[in-house]
């Protein structure tokens, strides 16, 4: 069972790192600088892209940019995330709650490395991995 546990286990950490850093950059990064600096006060300063102030300046363009495509390919990524911990659950026989915790910990910044973490240390433990 040991051998059948390696693949799933490598395709769930390496999916939780991707998708949890792409999660940090999108809401610690992108979202600010694309929504928040349309309320900062040197955005008002800046000539605005169709009348609307603040939205001509770098940060708000490099923000726009992050939450577009960022966005979608975490939006893409997370998916296949989903599919790997259902499978890496289901090989590990982890108990429903477990894996609900698992799955629900992936959706927020940070909290999805303590997920990742917990998930792997029970699997090696109970599997000798």
């Amino acid at each position: 069972m040991n051998d059948s546990l390696r693949t799933p286990l490598k395709a769930y950490r390496t999916m939780a790192w991707i998708v949890g850093c792409l999660l940090i950059v999108l809401v610690l990064v992108g979202l600010p600088l694309h929504y928040g600096y349309l309320v900062s006060d040197a955005a008002w300063l800046e000539k605005g892209v169709s009348g609307v102030p603040g939205t001509g300046g770098s940060g708000w363009r490099l923000g726009s940019f992050i939450s577009e495509y960022l966005g979608i390919l975490h939006g893409w990524l997370y998916m296949i995330f989903l599919a790997c911990a259902f499978w890496l659950s289901r090989k590990a026989r982890w108990s429903i709650g477990f894996t609900v915790v698992t799955l629900l910990s992936g959706t927020v910044p940070i909290l999805s490395f303590w997920a990742e973490h917990r998930a792997t240390t029970r699997t090696r433990a109970q599997y000798g991995l």
